[in-house]
């Protein structure tokens, strides 16, 4: 066991907590009285104002040159300074935070100033996120979304298994979690004798996720090699990718999701950096055939995170659990998105966003969408007290949750959560 696991932090943390000592995830947000976006960490019950803190706790010698990195409406600035100064930010804030260290506990003008209860404050959207890239990187959601829809013959595409596959989605709708999200109109066909008709979606998804920011970018031309890949990963999200699956399914074809997908996606407020998930690092998905040279990495960066999904419709008294997965199911790793992205030369900047595609486990409980949840709705899924659903119903509410536990401590990463209110009247 290091020393880091003894240590304990002055503010009180619950044992529960998702955001204790070890943790330390990054968030923009507001107060009531305070409309100004400030970066801040997240400690218990607590968020640690970087803005009004900065000057005692980040006085290393790549930091305090430029604290102006936490005068900022987002995190981009402090993205793009990289892995030295992130683990040099890390390491302040575990020292500043530390119940043996007086320098905020002993202060008490600033820990008033410097700390909000999470309760009081309004998170934000944490990056000015200018490009967001979904990928399709779980083998056994791409198998049972192919056997529904091809037969198990064609499950996978004849790509999927040589590369990460992925699409560019729509940035700007992406939410903060806590967001409503309506029900969208669109094109179908529910009837392929029919013509296409015109409506609100009727098989509403959600889609559990994971995404991660890129740090440091690359010049347009100049790919991220894959050994080098994780200097660009600053840390991770939970994520909902909402999905209308029968407009996905009607306009998908030949250029992949489009209105079905921009309709919303909703992220955690928190940002967990690879720092605090290295701890839970676990072996990589063995991978047959083997990807191409440019693809191959031998170190693991995979992690077990444990990964749940809750509903709570209007006419449910409690939210039920009704999928349980974990993020170590991913086939294709952040390292090999990323350095595929780039391939081509394409150029990522601070701040952009790249999902990891559905994840589902190899069992039925652990599949993450209700299109695989209610095998394309023939098998509706128990909700208890007789309520059942296939797809989402207007007032339903999902919350998605994450964390690790090694045995000796837990990080988390709180709650994505997205109610779906009844389609706007066209």
């Amino acid at each position: 066991m290091s020393s880091q696991e003894h240590l304990s932090s002055f503010i009180t943390i619950d044992a529960n907590s998702d955001f204790n000592l070890k943790n330390l995830p990054y968030g923009v947000f507001s107060t009531a009285d305070n409309d100004k976006r400030r970066i801040g960490v997240a400690i218990g019950e607590y968020i640690l104002d970087l803005s009004a803190a900065k000057e005692k706790v980040f006085t290393g010698p790549i930091l305090s040159p430029q604290l102006h990195v936490f005068d900022q409406p987002t995190i981009n600035t402090l993205l793009s300074l990289g892995r030295p100064a992130w683990q040099e930010a890390r390491k302040s804030l575990m020292k500043a935070l530390n119940a043996e260290e007086a320098v905020l506990r002993d202060d008490a003008d600033l820990r008033k100033r410097a700390f909000v209860k999470q309760s009081d404050a309004i998170m934000h959207v944490p990056a000015d996120i200018g490009d967001y890239t979904d990928f399709y990187s779980g083998r056994n959601h791409a198998e049972n979304v192919g056997i529904m829809f091809r037969g198990k013959e064609h499950a996978l595409p004849p790509n999927w298994l040589h590369l990460p596959i992925g699409y560019h989605g729509r940035a700007s709708s992406i939410v903060i979690s806590g967001t409503n999200i309506h029900r969208p109109n669109g094109q179908t066909r529910p009837n392929e004798e029919q013509p296409p008709v015109w409506g609100p979606c009727k098989l509403m998804d959600f889609e559990l996720e994971m995404a991660f920011f890129v740090g440091p970018g690359n010049e347009l031309g100049k790919p991220i090699k894959i050994q080098d890949a994780q200097e660009h990963i600053f840390g991770m999200v939970l994520m909902n990718d909402w999905s209308a699956r029968d407009i996905q399914r009607w306009e998908y074809q030949p250029l992949g999701p489009f209105l079905a997908k921009s309709v919303g996606t909703t992220i955690s407020p928190w940002v967990v950096t690879m720092d605090a998930l290295m701890p839970f690092l676990t072996d990589n998905t063995r991978q047959n055939p083997q990807p191409l040279p440019y693809l191959q990495h031998s170190d693991r960066y995979n992690f077990d995170i444990k990964l749940e999904v809750a509903l709570k419709g209007d006419d449910m008294r409690d939210a039920k659990v009704i999928s349980k997965s974990n993020f170590k199911h991913m086939y294709w790793s952040m390292k090999q998105q990323l350095a595929h992205h780039t391939s081509n030369g394409c150029n990522m900047r601070p701040g952009d966003l790249c999902g990891s595609g559905t994840i589902s486990g190899p069992t039925k409980e652990s599949r993450g969408c209700m299109v695989e949840l209610s095998w394309k709705g023939t098998e509706p899924i128990d909700c208890g007290n007789g309520i059942t659903r296939t797809f989402l119903r207007d007032g339903d509410e999902v919350t998605l949750r994450g964390y690790c536990d090694n045995g000796t401590y837990r990080i988390g990463f709180g709650t994505c959560t997205g109610k779906i209110l009844p389609a706007v009247g066209y």
